[in-house]
């Protein structure tokens, strides 16, 4: 929830003498400023604009305005494009003028700003023509097919294991067969991906094929059946490299791979010895693009370190020694050569060294040992406690046997059981939640130093994977967050918030962090959705954690990871997806935006409006009747998840009772049941949470009514069960449930929108993997919404993000992990790119095929 307002102010070249140097660009100059002083005067409502005037800091213009301002000028063909980085680098119209005529010296950056050049981004490939109503609903028809008969095989799998071990006879048999069954499943579920990816599909290779058709109906089942396996348990481990060896990859000695992502076309993945990918790596080795799936290699090099939060796109190649910073990302047809550095969106070169973890002793029979231990404490320990619990307890606990014997349906017996059972659960697995999160981590965690190098897949390792497993429990921040409690619960958890000053939205619902007890947050600092404390870093040998430290009254935005060695201190700016800096001094008093950073003002003179309703009495009256909206949001929640709970209580209880007619059949009708049940039951939720009316674009304080109702919207509405629905139509269909303006045939690969009602998505659109259409924005105590539309034919990246009022014209091209600013106007058929993004055309390498590319892939393998 956040925005980034004005920007950058180096020294403000409307001093330079430029004029008198170069007469011919003088004349040039001094017509363009007539003429870009005309277009503003129309955006922000005056007769005349001084060319010396601040664009921010006298015009009192945001973001917005000039995004406008950009609009406007981008239309007239008597005038050069203007982006937002050329307002934030420029902020007078004279010193504009100067800079787009070409007779301005570049800018004198301030001491802290990064400067570089930034890598042309790499057009997609061109478009096919959209495929035909037919072709996507038949497409639908057997997505639908598969997921039945996947329920169907489940069940009989699981209702044959479940038998089998109820009819064991003591407490060891029973042990015994509840390690076969859980290490027969776990293992047959683990190779099922792996085995219908080779009988499907073969080897990938690099090339593209057309979207709702054959191929793309094969690629679907297997990508489901990777993302959905429990391959993911093992992620950080040496078993995660094995699993994706045995699906294709090429993958060296000693790499380690954080990343939740597994990549799909693992054919087309080669990764050097000695490499480490962090947590938060989107990597897939395929996109979408026009109607098409593109596939293409990613190669990585020996020794090799990839941030966390980064992108890279198909066709990218890191050499052996190479970096990529954290918020940053490679697009097509980028390549980093071997030994350097580099970072940014699109990457460029660099000097931080976003290294500095030392080697440690970590030889192969460790990694080996550790693999194993963990799969035997798997097989042995948990799965079957689990397996052996779910078969003992409901004829073991009077309180649960009505699960597996239910009184008669007619009765009101029936739904007494039923409402005791899940109330039960939902109390008992909350207060057993929180109290063991207050005291397993915390005794775990004395075993961890900070500053001290640990090898990995030790004792240690163990130790703080458990502790970040632990705590980053999404249903608690989702409780806690948006409000006063959110502070509390962060304290509970082991952060440092001793100095902060309570604002009633000092975190959103989503943080991170590898390590709460190392994380702290300075006083009156407010945070949007999506923070990631990075406290632990990694060698492909060892790692250490460091306490990560945001400092007193700063704003973050949305998606800001924020490493352990950050450079920014009080009374800062922290744009939405900006990359935090880890070099040169510490900045103070002011705002960073894109990626790689620089500085922007820290706020500007519209929000100000809103400084009298935080402070004094006022801020303690508005303060505490938010608490108590809030605090009644949070029994609304409860309540809410309380009545999902309860009918699917009923349902397994229903299933329990048609069991001994149907058999297996009965569990699977169950499993649709529950399926079509969340999606309508967090439809009417979300929808009663708004009076079933479509959202308004807000400009208010965070202390009005209109926004603690904006709050309760997104604590009411869950969407994480419409992942299930990615890659499929059912998906658009959910989405106009929830009240989106989706077209015909839209592909949504994993988009995320916040305020469904202001979207409006035109038809054959395609929307790539992590990608966001947000609405909203905050900062600091100021909440805006608008309506952001795409046209026709758009291409989202994988990543990208999209902020409010933003209008992206038919066939038009945002590049993976860009930043488009609220307000921007992208024009049709036209291609932008960047952190923020702009204007970026050009052309992509063709995608290699056939043995030629096979034999390139080969030559960097391992």
């Amino acid at each position: 929830m956040l925005d980034e307002t004005a920007d950058a102010i180096a020294a403000d070249p409307a001093d330079i003498s430029a004029f008198q140097d170069d007469g011919a660009a003088a004349g040039s100059a001094a017509g363009a400023e007539r003429l870009l002083a005309e277009v503003l005067a129309g955006v922000v409502g005056v007769e005349q604009v001084p060319p010396r005037s601040h664009f921010f800091n006298d015009l009192g213009a945001d973001s917005l305005v000039m995004a406008r301002f950009c609009a406007r000028v981008r239309k007239r063909g008597d005038l050069p494009a203007v982006s937002m980085k050329d307002i934030y680098r420029y902020p007078t119209v004279r010193s504009l003028a100067v800079a787009l005529c070409g007779a301005a010296p570049a800018p004198v950056p301030s001491p802290s700003a990064l400067v570089g050049a930034s890598a042309p981004a790499r057009a997609p490939a061109g478009a096919r023509a959209p495929a035909g109503a037919g072709r996507y609903v038949v497409c639908g028809v057997l997505q639908a097919v598969f997921f039945l008969g996947y329920c169907l095989l489940a069940a009989f799998a699981a209702v044959a294991g479940y038998a089998w071990i109820r009819a064991g006879s003591g407490l060891f048999d029973l042990y015994l067969r509840s390690v076969l069954c859980a290490g027969g499943g776990f293992l047959g579920l683990c190779a099922f991906p792996v085995v219908a990816k080779w009988t499907l599909i073969g080897r990938w290779r690099a090339g593209e094929f057309p979207l709702w058709g054959g191929k793309y109906l094969r690629f679907w089942v297997v990508k489901t059946l990777i993302r959905t396996s429990p391959l993911r348990l093992f992620v950080g481990s040496p078993l995660y490299v094995l699993c994706l060896r045995a699906l294709g990859a090429r993958i060296g000695q000693g790499v380690t791979i954080l990343t939740r992502t597994i990549p799909v076309c693992a054919d087309l993945l080669t990764v050097g010895d000695g490499t480490v990918i962090r947590k938060d790596v989107l990597l897939s080795c395929y996109r979408a693009h026009g109607g098409l799936i593109q596939t293409g290699r990613v190669t990585l090099g020996s020794k090799v370190l990839v941030g966390e939060h980064t992108v890279l796109d198909i066709e990218t190649k890191m050499g052996d020694g190479a970096q990529l910073g954290h918020a940053s990302s490679l697009h097509g047809g980028q390549a980093v050569p071997a030994g350097e550095r580099w970072h940014g969106s699109p990457a460029q070169p660099t000097d931080v060294d976003y290294g500095g973890v030392g080697p440690a002793d970590c030889p192969t029979r460790k990694r080996a040992a550790y693999g194993v231990l963990q799969l035997l404490g798997l097989l042995v320990v948990w799965l079957p406690l689990a397996m052996g619990g779910v078969s003992a307890l409901p004829a073991g606990v009077p309180l649960l046997h009505p699960l597996v014997d239910p009184r008669p349906v007619a009765g009101p017996a029936f739904f007494v059981d039923a409402l005791i059972i899940s109330l039960t659960m939902l109390c008992g697995s909350t207060l057993a939640g929180l109290l063991v999160l207050g005291t397993v981590p915390r005794v775990l965690n004395r075993a961890i130093k900070p500053g001290r190098l640990y090898p990995l897949y030790g004792f240690h390792y163990g130790i703080q994977r458990v502790i970040a497993l632990m705590t980053n429990r999404k249903f608690f921040t989702t409780l806690f967050g948006d409000s006063s409690g959110i502070v509390h619960y962060l304290r509970y958890l082991g952060y440092d918030l001793s100095r902060i000053e309570q604002t009633g939205s000092n975190f959103g619902t989503e943080v991170q962090h590898d390590n709460p007890y190392l994380s702290s947050v300075g006083t009156g600092t407010m945070i949007a959705d999506g923070l990631s404390l990075m406290n632990a870093d990694f060698s492909s040998t060892s790692f250490r954690v460091s306490r990560a430290s945001i400092g007193p009254r700063n704003f973050l935005g949305n998606r800001v990871a924020y490493p352990s060695q950050g450079k920014t201190g009080d009374n800062c700016l922290l744009a939405t997806k900006v990359m935090v800096p880890t070099d040169g001094p510490v900045r103070e008093g002011v705002g960073l935006l894109g990626s790689p950073s620089f500085e922007i003002p820290r706020t500007v003179l519209r929000d100000n409006r809103f400084n009298p309703l935080q402070s004094g009495d006022e801020l303690r009256r508005r303060l505490a009747a938010k608490n108590r909206h809030n605090a009644a949001t949070a029994g609304l929640y409860l309540l809410a998840r309380w009545s999902h709970l309860f009918v699917i209580t009923l349902v397994t209880m229903g299933a329990a009772r048609l069991y001994p007619l149907l058999g297996a059949p009965a569990i699977a009708l169950a499993t649709v049941l529950t399926f079509t049940f969340t999606v309508v039951h967090f439809a009417l939720i979300e929808r009663a949470s708004t009076g079933f009316k479509t959202q308004q674009p807000l400009y208010c304080s965070i202390y009005e009514p209109c926004f603690w109702h904006h709050e309760r919207f997104w604590k009411m509405a869950s969407v994480d069960y419409i992942q299930v629905f990615n890659g499929t139509p059912f998906k658009n269909v959910i989405w106009r449930l929830l009240g989106a303006r989706i077209g015909k045939r839209v592909f949504d690969d994993g988009c995320f929108l916040p305020e469904r009602t202001l979207v409006t998505i035109g038809d054959d659109s395609t929307l790539n993997a992590g990608t966001v259409i947000q609405c909203h924005s905050q900062e600091d105590g100021a909440f805006k919404s608008d309506r952001s539309a795409l046209g026709s034919g758009c291409t989202l990246g994988v990543g990208a993000f999209v902020h409010y009022g933003v209008t992206i014209g038919d066939g038009a091209v945002l590049a993976p992990d860009s930043f488009l600013m609220k307000g921007e106007e992208i024009p049709p058929h036209a291609q932008w790119a960047g952190n923020p993004a702009h204007d970026m055309p050009g052309g992509e390498i063709p995608l290699e095929e056939g043995p030629q590319a096979d034999a390139a892939a080969r030559a960097h393998g391992t």
